[in-house]
């Protein structure tokens, strides 16, 4: 049943936001302690779900050890949160469900980036393959074990539908799953949280590129959108040093892009008279975007990270170690599964050895993942 928390809803919420009054509910019945608003409640399970701080070891694009100023996943979900948070709020959308989704939104992921996702899919074949989507759905429903009764956080319908339908360059929407309105689009909230998404991830990978000097200042020269806001920085700012230049071009440009989603998508909700969430599941249409100009100028940025950062032959190199410690560690669990600790032995007969495995293999932080290797592999490592 929904959360009795209607008079702790924001009055000024607009028709077409969610609302914790009237979600969907949640899959098991509890006796909750207080009257928190659903969704505020379900941000507050994922903060203090295992799943959540392990994030703060796990892969963005440099490998964990590689430095403590780059970012992971733990600070880029945070990173996802502010600016959703912000963009719901000129919106009048329901800040709280937003928030939710971009914390909740990579708790599947792999150690190890995209790398980890790609390798651990090709080893389950076989067997349900893997995705970090549904991952992050199972983390939530099976995974998490911290409530009487049953397994998971017991989130809301609209947190968990926001999950299941989370898009971006590196994951589409997963197939029909009749619980989630197959074919249909998720929340304003859930749309927008996709955005935030790609906003946070393309401008603190220029930061952290440019930190690591894997590209330079002088290619984003052949970069229109940061172009246009790093020549509006040098007008306004010309005796600045080079690095809070770079700071201050990329708080402009997050500041531009947040500025034309919100422009765009305010008109788009007009333009299809969407007034209540029933209008959207009725119009069925994607609402959040931006405009096409900034569209195609951030589609030329997605591009030269793609060239310039992610296919870096030190990032390559990287890629292939990883790739060579998942699979080998997967390998040796398949082969001797006394070698994992006894409660996944436990599952194994209701889940099957390769989902026990995979799921054991996720939830490594990269750090865990170096550490396991040079216990199984290294004669001299004490196990």
């Amino acid at each position: 049943m929904p959360d009795n928390a209607d008079s702790m809803e924001r009055p000024d919420l607009a028709g077409y936001a969610a609302k914790s009054s009237v979600s969907r509910g949640r899959k098991h019945n509890e006796e909750l302690r207080d009257g928190r608003p659903a969704f505020e409640r379900d941000r507050d399970r994922i903060i203090h779900c295992a799943a959540f701080r392990r994030l703060e070891y796990k892969t963005q694009v440099f490998v964990n050890h590689e430095g403590d100023y780059y970012r992971t996943r733990l600070t880029h979900s945070l990173e996802v949160a502010q600016i959703g948070k912000g963009i719901a709020r000129r919106l009048k959308l329901n800040e709280e469900l937003t928030e939710a989704l971009a914390l909740a939104h990579d708790l599947g992921h792999t150690p190890f980036g995209h790398t980890g996702e790609e390798v651990l899919n090709r080893l389950m074949g076989g067997f349900g393959g893997f995705e970090h989507n549904l991952q992050s759905l199972r983390v939530v429903d099976e995974l998490e074990e911290r409530y009487p009764g049953f397994n998971g956080l017991n989130l809301s319908w609209e947190v968990r539908e926001g999950i299941i339908k989370h898009s971006s360059p590196y994951d589409r929407p997963v197939g029909a799953i009749a619980e989630f309105l197959p074919g249909t689009v998720p929340t304003i909230e859930a749309q927008l949280m996709n955005f935030a998404d790609e906003i946070a991830y393309n401008n603190h990978d220029i930061d952290d590129g440019l930190k690591s000097g894997f590209i330079t200042l002088e290619q984003l020269e052949t970069v229109e959108l940061w172009q246009e806001v790093y020549r509006g920085i040098d007008v306004k700012y010309p005796d600045i040093d080079p690095e809070r230049k770079k700071c201050q071009t990329i708080s402009a440009l997050i500041g531009l892009l947040i500025t034309d989603l919100t422009s765009t998508t305010s008109d788009n909700i007009a333009a299809h008279g969407i007034c209540s969430i029933e209008d959207l599941r009725r119009v069925n249409r994607q609402v959040v975007a931006f405009s096409p100009g900034v569209a195609e100028k951030n589609r030329q940025l997605k591009r030269f990270l793609m060239e310039n950062l992610y296919r870096h032959f030190k990032v390559e190199r990287m890629r292939v170690k990883a790739e060579r410690y998942l699979v080998q560690l997967f390998e040796v669990y398949i082969s001797h599964p006394t070698l994992l600790p006894r409660k996944y032995l436990q599952k194994m007969e209701r889940e099957g050895r390769e989902r026990v495995v995979c799921d054991y293999i996720a939830g490594m932080t990269d750090r865990f993942a170096l550490d396991e290797f040079k216990r199984l592999f290294e004669p001299y490592e004490r196990v």
